[in-house]
């Protein structure tokens, strides 16, 4: 069943880039009216550096988690099956 889920969550990875990014770049701009800054520049500021980095990480993460669990949940509706655990193991 793993095997048949892979295009579902491929496909569902590149949406959620897709979405994060735009998301990601929305919000920037009304924090700031140049671009976002990216690591591979020279002269920026490290703490502008360090929130943008944050910021598209917490969007990136939320996106992708929220993206893969309706692709699990649209995969089931159309087999039957659930791919993947039901619930977290108990510790």
């Amino acid at each position: 069943m793993t095997l048949m889920f892979k295009p579902f969550a491929i496909a569902a990875g590149f949406l959620a880039g897709w979405i994060g990014e735009q998301i990601f770049d929305r919000v920037w701009s009304l924090m700031d009216k140049e671009d976002a800054p990216d690591p591979q520049y020279r002269e920026l500021p490290l703490g502008k550096l360090a929130a943008a980095l944050l910021l598209q990480g917490a969007i990136f993460g939320l996106i992708r988690g929220l993206t893969d669990h309706a692709a699990r949940h649209g995969f089931a509706r159309l087999t039957g099956e659930w791919p993947g655990d039901e619930r977290p193991e108990p510790r």
